[in-house]
């Protein structure tokens, strides 16, 4: 128990000390935890010297990912990213395969390996890239739908990879034995059929009883009890698994995208998310750990020369296929390096492949090593990526235009987000004639969906304001995002247009001060009147009237924008400012305890 406890504080220790050493230095908690594996590994500190443990644990890790993003694909997303999925994930795992086979042909493999390692190498790994993918805010961006949809396709390949690696035994080979594997001596159609089986039981048994199970255990109200469950989920997908032999990774994928249309889904997301966060860390860790670099220093040109080779070889395959789909230029240099790697499950099917003897124990080793090195390269491309290619393809790429602005009214409204678009349904809804102005395309392409003509351009921007009519107009409503943006707008027109009436939007307190110096009288407080609104609910429930509320909201609005008017003498002088505002508190204070009250909650 101790040497446990010994191994357990060792990895999260490594994680503590190296993880946050190499966010500070940019690189990215992924490449961090690789470097803990490193430096635990055997070949340095030599604190781990058997990975077995640590690689069981921590592919349980992947397996929950696996499960969360089966759990994550409804129908509605996987019929919108089919093209993605089906022909460029298809198109980048044949791609890969046949050219990764006629390598190994090339370097005197067997058809039989040759094929397994094409198979396995042209799977990249969703566990690193889709870490390095948010932590560098791109899921939501071209490179990362286009990376997931792949990603997506590859995980379903396991299947199909798992069914054909048996058949490519060579005949009159005794296989050697798999631990906690039944099927381990079967022929190969058998070992096939029985993957098939046991992935078509998990299908309807999770779609017909899984309903019943988990409503029993919600009825419990136990919330540890439902906990247990999730985690009693995965780890009998993950034996079930491992007795025909085959990832269990690949049975909790199947599992989530079964359970997708549950009604408990968003309740096993929320209990497995935290385990999956250290488990994956786990993961990486291993990864580092299991690096052979003895193997690099008896051939250090010929590892080194094939890392490159497999990253180059499958970075050609996916400019190809990003070509296909006809993704700008930095998004496919960004889609390219982010799966140039190879993945967390090639790692089970090199070993899968030597159990059923299609590769040798060298090949395996070699084969492992070279995905290990080229999954440690990607936080080192993707940093270069985001640091240097995005920004020099981004400043090539041209301005998008403005429209034309084709029609001019006295009433310009600059910004139709969550602030301005309440001033602009409210004035539009009684007829009124508004210029809108917004340069958030997004926001734009939105409100014409639901009807509203609103012209794309940056309202701080001089010429946009005059194409706007500004000139002629009798008022002026700043309600941008940006306060920084509403007071250039704001400059502008007091110093160009003086008689023009302005209504502003003020973020904070400081915002209103600056509208003040500008001149500007007509500001609300973008949260004040919701908060004082919601604070007077909140006294009718605990026991005050209707009447009693709304007077005390009142006497508080009255004396909050008095006081906020007077405080602006003293804006710039921090200490009379604090002096100024305490004295004022006391009287609020006084103002709103006369008539004093009982509060009786609920009442």
């Amino acid at each position: 128990m101790s040497s446990s406890l010994f191994e357990v504080f060792v990895l999260l220790a490594a994680a503590c000390a190296v993880v946050p050493l190499a966010s500070s230095l940019r690189l990215g908690s992924v490449l961090g935890y690789l470097l803990a594996g490193v430096v635990i590994g055997p070949h340095a500190l030599g604190l781990f010297t058997d990975t077995a443990d640590i690689a069981h644990v921590a592919e349980f890790g992947v397996v929950m990912m696996l499960f969360l993003i089966g759990l994550e694909l409804e129908p509605a997303m996987l019929w919108r990213l089919r093209k993605a999925i089906l022909g460029a994930g298809g198109l980048q795992v044949l791609l890969s395969t046949l050219l990764l086979a006629i390598v190994g042909l090339m370097l005197g493999f067997s058809w039989q390996a040759s094929i397994a390692g094409g198979m396995a190498l042209s799977l990249s790994s969703t566990a690193l890239v889709l870490q390095l993918l948010r932590e560098a805010n791109l899921m939501n961006t071209p490179v990362g739908e286009t990376a997931f949809s792949v990603l997506l396709f590859q995980d379903m390949a396991v299947i199909p990879i798992l069914v054909l690696m048996p058949l490519l035994a060579l005949p009159g080979v005794v296989v050697e034995s798999v631990d906690a594997s039944f099927v381990a001596q079967w022929p190969g159609y058998l070992r096939a059929l029985a993957v098939t089986v046991v992935i078509a039981g998990l299908v309807v048994a999770g779609k017909y009883f899984s309903y019943h199970v988990f409503r029993a255990i919600a009825k419990t109200r136990l919330r540890e009890i439902f906990t247990a469950l999730s985690l009693a989920l995965i780890v009998g997908i993950t034996l079930l698994m491992q007795l025909v032999g085959i990832s269990p990774a690949l049975g909790a994928f199947v599992a989530g995208l079964v359970l997708a249309n549950s009604q408990y889904r968003r309740t096993l997301e929320a209990d497995i998310e935290p385990f999956k966060g250290l488990l994956l860390g786990l993961f990486f860790i291993s990864v580092g750990i299991g690096i052979d670099f003895s193997l690099v220093a008896d051939a250090p040109l010929q590892v080194v020369g094939a890392v490159a080779l497999l990253i180059a070889l499958k970075a050609v395959v996916m400019l190809l296929v990003s070509r296909w789909l006809g993704l700008l230029p930095v998004h496919s240099a960004g889609f390219a390096l982010a799966l140039s790697q190879g993945g967390e499950f090639a790692f089970v099917l090199f070993q899968f492949a030597h159990n059923v003897a299609v590769i040798n124990s060298e090949q395996a080793r070699m084969l492992t090593l070279i995905v290990a090195l080229s999954m440690a390269t990607t936080p080192l491309l993707m940093q270069w990526y985001t640091r240097r290619v995005v920004p020099r393809f981004m400043s090539a790429l041209p301005a998008p235009a403005f429209d034309t602005i084709d029609e001019q009214h006295s009433i310009i409204l600059a910004g139709f987000g969550r602030f301005g678009q309440v001033i602009g349904r409210f004035l539009i809804g009684q007829g009124l004639k508004v210029t809108v102005l917004e340069k958030d395309p997004e926001q734009i392409e939105l409100l014409r969906k639901f009807g509203y003509k609103a012209y794309f351009g940056d309202a701080s921007r001089p010429e946009v304001l005059r194409s706007a009519g500004i000139a002629k107009a009798r008022l002026l409503i700043v309600a941008v995002d940006e306060i920084d943006a509403s007071l250039s707008i704001i400059r502008y027109a007091r110093q160009e247009f003086p008689e023009l009436t302005i209504f502003a939007r003020a973020h904070n307190r400081q915002h209103a001060f600056d509208l003040h110096q500008l001149g500007v009288q007509q500001y609300k407080r973008e949260m004040f009147e919701s908060s004082l609104a919601l604070a007077s609910s909140i006294m009718q429930w605990l026991g005050q009237s209707q009447e009693q509320a709304t007077l005390k909201a009142a006497q508080f609005r009255e004396y909050d924008e008095e006081t906020l008017n007077e405080s602006f003498r003293f804006f710039e002088d921090e200490p009379a400012l604090v002096s100024y505002t305490k004295t004022r508190r006391g009287e609020l204070e006084r103002i709103l305890q006369s008539d004093s009250y009982e509060t009786q909650p609920g009442k």
